[in-house]
C-alpha cells in the first residue's frame, strides 16, 4: 500500500498525484492520499490495509487447504479501547 500524506499541502507536492497513482499501478498496490489537517481518508486507510492483510491471510490459507475463517497462530495482542487512546494534535487551531 503506497500512501501519500499531508496531501493539504498541495504547494509542497514533490510527486505529482498521477505520478504515485502510475507507479502503485506497476508495482500492483494500492494508493490513496490522506490528511490529517482535512480528515481526509485516515480511517480509510487503516481499513485498507487491515482488508488488504485479510485477504493475503484468507489466500495463503485457501493455498494451504486450511479452513480460511480460522485465524493463524500467533500471539494475541490487546490494545485497549477507543476510550484509552489520547488525541494529541499536531496542529493548532
Amino acid at each position: 500500500m503506497l500512501v501519500g500524506n499531508k496531501a493539504d499541502l498541495r504547494h509542497l507536492r514533490t510527486v505529482p498525484t498521477e505520478e504515485a497513482k502510475t507507479f502503485a499501478e506497476k508495482e500492483n498496490t494500492y494508493f490513496m492520499e490522506t490528511s490529517t489537517l482535512e480528515a481526509l481518508n485516515v480511517e480509510t486507510a487503516f481499513i485498507e490495509v487491515l482488508t488488504q492483510i485479510h485477504q493475503v491471510v484468507s489466500q495463503k490459507a485457501l493455498e494451504a487447504g486450511d479452513d480460511p475463517s480460522t485465524l493463524p497462530k500467533g500471539q494475541t495482542i490487546n490494545v485497549g479501547s477507543k476510550d484509552d487512546v489520547k488525541k494529541v494534535g499536531c496542529y493548532s487551531a
